[in-house]
């Protein structure tokens, strides 16, 4: 029996399909990807970064994630990122890409609005209002989950800052103070997040994510602001509702209730 041959996407044909998907010139957007999920690409993930590239043109800014371990004084220019995939990985390392400051939450940026995306911000909320995904909302940005789930999507940490949940842990991570590298304590709502796949029922209710293919990968394209007001009318109701059951076993879960102060 012949096997099959594993189809080979170009460039323009990722394009082609995040433009169906509803990816628009000029858009902001931000992307989670599993880049072994799309598949087979011309020229690798940098291949997949110029269809989104392509998909968006000039006008549109391109941003990832690019998140660290916190466990060394944070350098934009040198530090890896930690588990964020090889394509977030290798974007932030192309010319002309901008990279916030945050010693443990950074993003990164391309396009017309990257300096003020990747603006300074405070250490704590990592991702609340004032932060990189906190302006992607503020810009009516796009958030695209290519080949991965809403438990990925950093809006729905944004979410959480805002309805300031009553959840808290706290990460050490490195900074540097006045040339001497510290140990600082830096608090964010933190959970096991497979809870934020409610998220896919909750848009699709208010017929606010599109689906689709791009690559051989499952995309979700929906706004910020959806993700952000979908996630809120939740929270507001049941500030816990991302949270794993206490007897699920969850120890990020577990850790996140006990974090909770006696009212």
């Amino acid at each position: 029996m012949r096997k099959l041959e594993r189809v080979t996407f170009t460039i323009e044909q990722l394009a082609v399909q995040l433009q169906a998907l509803g990816v628009a010139r000029g858009d902001v957007l931000v992307v989670h990807t599993s880049f072994k999920a799309v598949g087979s690409v011309e020229n690798g993930p940098p291949g997949l970064i110029a269809a989104l590239r392509c998909a968006l043109g000039p006008d549109g800014t391109l941003v990832m994630p690019a998140m660290t371990d916190g466990e060394s004084v944070f350098d934009p220019a040198r530090t890896p990122t930690l588990d964020m995939g090889i394509t977030a990985e290798l974007f932030w390392r192309q010319p002309g890409v901008l990279r916030s400051t945050h010693p443990g939450a950074s993003f990164a940026a391309s396009g017309p609005l990257a300096e003020r995306i990747c603006a300074p911000q405070p250490l704590e909320p990592p991702h609340g209002a004032d932060s990189p995904i906190g302006r992607v909302h503020d810009a009516d940005g796009k958030v695209l989950l290519l080949g991965v789930s809403h438990s990925e999507n950093t809006a729905v940490h944004l979410a959480e800052a805002i309805a300031n949940v009553p959840y808290s842990i706290a990460h050490p991570t490195v900074v540097e103070i006045d040339g001497v590298a510290r140990e600082v304590s830096i608090a964010e709502s933190d959970c096991c997040c497979q809870g934020f796949k409610q998220l896919d029922a909750w848009l699709r209710e208010r017929g606010a994510q599109r689906e689709g293919t791009v690559g051989d990968a499952t995309a979700r394209l929906c706004s910020a602001r959806a993700v952000v007001a979908a996630a809120l009318e939740r929270l507001r109701a049941d500030p816990l509702v991302f949270l794993c059951a206490p007897d699920a076993g969850c120890e990020e879960c577990t850790l996140a209730r006990a974090s909770i102060k006696p009212a």
